[in-house]
């Protein structure tokens, strides 16, 4: 079997994959109504059972991220709860950076590559931006929580982005939401909603952040639009 056939075999099982967890009653149960219900119980076991509880909340969380699971958000959620925030946010960062690299690699093995080499000529203004901003771009897609995080990860891999770059740039830019997430996480018993949780002042901070990040490129443009002027 060639390569093609072999990255056409393996598209196919991803995505059979992905259907199957997205239909399977697995995301039933990481809803905010289910965690609220048991959080006795989870708070005792994982009090039994720590490091145990720690290596099971950091795998289901690559596997949520990289398989496009919904229920990131309330896993995090949890970990608040059970881990407290600083800790939370250490395990996310892990499973979540990892995660993403496996959607990464996915799409560069199977799209990206191939289609990298079969556009080179086509693709050359872009990577060269890519290569000059790409980190600036990628800090704001993470910095601002309304982009899928699915959706980022595999886009990614079609770029000439390098996967180191990709990495921190996903580690750092998923620090602020996750904070956020896990220090309402441990407030759990006073949260009724999901929604309650991003309030106008929480997004606004977001947006700064994510505007903070491109500022550099913007500044950059306009630059090159007055000195474009007669």
């Amino acid at each position: 079997m060639n390569k093609h056939r072999k990255q056409v075999l393996f598209l196919v099982l991803f995505i059979a994959v992905i259907l199957l967890m997205r239909f399977s009653p697995v995301s039933d149960y990481l809803t905010f109504e289910n965690i609220k219900k048991n959080k006795d119980f989870l708070l005792a076991f994982s009090a039994e059972n720590y490091l145990f509880s720690v290596l099971l909340y950091i795998t289901a969380y690559v596997l949520v991220v990289a398989l496009s699971i919904p229920g990131a958000v309330v896993l995090t959620l949890v970990g608040g709860f059970l881990f407290g925030t600083l800790w939370t946010v250490l395990y996310v960062n892990a499973g979540a950076t990892v995660g993403a690299a496996f959607a990464f690699l996915i799409a560069r093995y199977l799209i990206g590559d191939r289609l990298q080499h079969n556009y080179e000529h086509q693709l050359a203004r872009f990577n060269e931006e890519i290569a000059k901003n790409g980190v600036r771009y990628l800090l704001t897609l993470r910095l601002i929580p309304v982009f899928p995080f699915f959706l980022i990860n595999f886009l990614s891999g079609l770029t000439s982005i390098p996967l180191s770059t990709f990495i921190w740039t996903t580690s750092l830019g998923i620090l602020p939401g996750t904070a956020v997430y896990a220090y309402a996480g441990q407030q759990l018993g006073a949260i009724t909603t999901v929604s309650e949780i991003l309030s106008t002042k929480v997004l606004v901070v977001f947006l700064l952040l994510g505007l903070f990040a491109i500022f550099p490129i913007l500044l950059n443009y306009g630059k090159k639009k007055l000195l474009k002027k007669p």
